[in-house]
Parts: structure tokens; sequence; C-alpha cells
């Protein structure tokens, strides 16, 4: 098995593709080992002393690392126990156990312009973002403001404050005159 690896605008995350699926449906985020519990994939690589968040995917893993880490003494941790993992032949998440991933759900009056926010995402910037071992998720719309969860190596990147203000925001509001700012939360 050959992992490749590669650098992200966030300089605390690395993507690593191990060269197969690594979720079959949307994503999975854990910020902490807290929720690692899902998936024994996770698990394995929180146990790599200096790793503070994982992000799982479509065909990648992306690892954060704690400031005080060097990936030149992480990156073959964790690229061992991403290979041990899938050689071992157990799932990435547990059971039936999913992550919570994706937009949250909104309805209400503004349900159609929700719908259009959402398509836009989906169409233009999750692609995007996930290129760069990341994802941006709905989390909400409230009178013309727009709130994103960024997950992954988005989540804490120096350039995510950019992209969020001079590029989603500016495409939703190219395309829905009702979006009047974007704004991040965190869940």
């Amino acid at each position: 098995m050959f992992i490749q690896t590669e650098s992200t605008p966030n300089p605390a995350t690395l993507k690593f593709l191990p060269g197969q699926t690594v979720m079959e449906t949307g994503t999975a985020d854990f910020p902490s080992s807290e929720g690692a519990s899902a998936s024994p994939l996770a698990q394995r690589i929180f146990a790599v002393d200096g790793v503070t968040g994982v992000f799982f995917g479509n065909d990648f893993v992306t690892v954060t690392k704690a400031e005080s880490a060097e990936w030149d003494h992480l990156k073959p941790s964790i690229l061992g126990a991403i290979m041990e993992h899938f050689q071992s032949g157990q799932p990435v998440m547990a059971g039936e156990a999913t992550a919570p991933s994706g937009h949250n759900e909104h309805s209400g009056e503004d349900s159609e312009i929700v719908g259009q926010i959402k398509e836009l995402l989906d169409s233009r910037v999750r692609p995007a973002v996930a290129q760069d071992g990341g994802d941006i998720t709905f989390h909400g719309f409230d009178r013309g403001v727009v709130y994103l969860h960024m997950q992954g190596a988005c989540a804490g990147c120096p350039s995510s404050t950019v992209t969020l203000k001079m590029g989603i925001e500016n495409l939703l509001r190219h395309y829905i005159p009702e979006v009047t700012e974007v704004r991040p939360v965190a869940v």
C-alpha cells in the first residue's frame, strides 16, 4: 500500500491519500479525540502523540497536529497507523456509527433560498475545499446571514477567513441577492 501526502493551505494539517475509498458517503470530522470511539481509524491516528484532529473525506484523511509537534516526527507514525488500519480489514466507522456530517436541515419561509445556498456549496465550494483536505457545510441562515461550519484543514486555517469572505460570500451574494454576509460557526 502506498499512501501519498499533500500539504494544505493550513500548515497545521496534512492530507493523506491512501489510494482507496475512506468514506463511501459524506465526511467525518473528529476535532478532538473525544468522539473518536466511533471510528477505529480515528482512534489509531489519535494514538499518535501530537495529533489534535482527524477528518475523513471520500478518498483522503486530513490530520491536524499540535503547534508544538513537527511533521517530520509525526508523519511516519501517522502513515503507519493508516496503513495498519487498512491492512487490518476493520471498517473506518464502527458498526452502524456514522459521524454527523453534511448540511443542517432548514425549513420555513427561507427554505427556497437555503436550497439554493446548499446547491452552490455542493457544486462550487465543497469540491474545491475537499482538494485542500477540508469541508464546509451549511449551518444556518438568518436575515441574510449564512452560517457555515468549517471542518478538516479549513478549521483553523489562516486563509479560511479570506476564503469565507472573499470567495464564498462573494459567490453566494452574486447568485443569491438575499445573502448579505457569511460567518463561520464552531460546532
